[in-house]
């Protein structure tokens, strides 16, 4: 799909943005590269709490969370949030809170939200495995800042920071992220 073609679309319907295999996200005209999961790439019905992969499939884009000390707020049509140090995402399948928001000190396993490592700078949350979660099918799949030299994920797709607000500011509600 050229730019154009793009544009044209995007004031028509929702946009199904493709992330490759191979770490591409189309975004109009533009390739940019993301890394993907160390666990490699597998199917969202073969997905597994900590198997570090990513899940193939079309994910609704649910809402960005960022670091108001750290970043500017991301320019998106989607729903934002600051990050709060007590935030968290349960990782724990047996928790009722499984594969969603919560409170810091929780007393399931959880993955802190606020990092100093500026991966979680800013997040698209999308809709993998949240309505409802399945427990152990796998939790926390964000899209977010990239480490180092695109180094792999634990599941997640990681851009640039730069890509990362270029994609947003693209991104509408109603979009889809496919992991393909």
């Amino acid at each position: 799909m050229s730019l154009a073609d793009h544009r044209v679309f995007r004031q028509t319907g929702i946009m199904d943005w493709q992330v490759s295999r191979t770490g591409h996200l189309a975004l109009g005209a533009r390739k940019l590269r993301c890394a993907l999961g160390k666990g490699g790439i597998t199917l969202a019905s073969e997905k597994r709490e900590g198997d570090g992969a990513t899940p193939l499939g079309r994910y609704p884009l649910r809402r960005v969370m960022y670091r108001a000390d750290r970043v500017e707020r991301p320019v998106t049509a989607l729903p934002v949030r600051e990050i709060r140090e007590d935030d968290g995402w349960c990782d724990e399948p047996d928790d009722a809170g499984y594969n969603r928001p919560v409170r810091r000190p929780y007393a399931a396993s959880h993955e802190a939200l606020w990092r100093e490592d500026g991966l979680y700078d800013i997040i698209l949350v999308i809709g993998h495995n949240d309505d409802p979660p399945v427990p152990g099918l796998g939790s926390a799949i964000f899209l977010h800042c990239k480490r180092g030299d695109y180094e792999p994920t634990e599941g997640c797709v990681a851009l640039d920071p730069d890509d990362v607000r270029a994609f947003l500011a693209e991104a509408r509600p109603g979009d889809y992220l496919v992991i393909d």
